[in-house]
């Protein structure tokens, strides 16, 4: 059975850094793409940034410059360091990944991790 599990969501103020991790574990044999979404409440969940297994990133471009996606491939983990945050990024954050594991290729959600930005 694999698993996603986040930590590192919080409240900060605006200006404020947090890192959120997110670690697989279960009978794993490769993960290609791990990105991270947001849900903010009344809104749909969207992709915030994602990574490739071999390191090639993608942002949208209200966090470029600000968030930094990466991985540890050893360890199952992908990361997303968030500096300069505003009110604006407050949602639930969900890790995602793309796993081949025994029952094949799935694409695999955390449970989520409430980010709060105070203005």
């Amino acid at each position: 059975q694999v698993q996603l599990v986040e930590s590192g969501g919080g409240l900060v103020q605006a200006g404020g850094s947090l890192r959120l991790s997110c670690a697989a574990s279960g009978s794993i044999f490769r993960i290609n793409v791990m990105g991270w979404y947001r849900q903010a409440p009344g809104k749909q969940r969207d992709l915030v940034a994602d990574i490739t297994s071999g390191g090639s990133t993608n942002y949208i471009d209200s966090v470029k410059g600000r968030f930094t996606i990466s991985r540890d491939n050893a360890k199952n983990t992908v990361y997303l360091q968030m500096n300069s945050l505003n009110p604006e990024d407050t949602a639930v954050y969900y890790c995602n990944a793309q796993i081949y594991a025994l029952v094949g290729m799935k694409i695999y959600w955390g449970q989520g991790t409430q980010v709060t930005i105070s203005s």
